[in-house]
């Protein structure tokens, strides 16, 4: 039976849960996912799992932070004041606010604390710096390499 490999276009079910097993993530109330192992639309981690698997086949794996959204970066968590965010934004937690913090970059941060004029946001990925657990199935290679 053939095997998947780089560059393989395959369709997968999936099911993505923290280490408590708590669900942040799952293709099974939509369509399944369609992917082409290797393009970079997905975390390494699950690139590198979808690799080698037949048809039908299962299976469950643990992605470390490296290997997915990155390590946490203390950096990337910001004290703000209020008043630097437009009037018309009313600040609420989990809200995403566009961060200029260079001429030429903008940083999407999400609101995580408020405190009177203060404002705490953070511009890591929600998944940084957690280890990500992966229930998948292959369901069809659809186009082999």
């Amino acid at each position: 039976m053939a095997t998947t490999k780089i560059g393989d276009k395959v369709k997968i079910n999936y099911i993505g849960t923290f280490e408590d097993d708590t669900i942040f993530n799952s293709s099974f109330h939509e369509k399944p996912l369609e992917i082409t192992i290797g393009a970079g639309s997905v975390i390494p981690g699950f690139d590198e799992a979808l690799v080698g698997m037949e048809v039908n086949g299962k299976k469950n794996v643990i992605i470390e932070p490296e290997k997915a959204y990155g390590e946490h970066k203390k950096e990337l968590v910001l004290e703000i004041d209020r008043s630097i965010i437009p009037e018309d934004i009313t600040p609420e937690l989990r809200t995403i606010l566009p961060l200029r913090v260079s001429e030429d970059k903008i940083l999407n941060v999400a609101i995580t604390n408020i405190e009177g004029d203060k404002i705490t946001v953070d511009g890591n990925h929600p998944l940084a710096g957690k280890r990500l657990v992966f229930d998948i199935i292959l369901l069809e290679i659809v186009e082999s390499s």
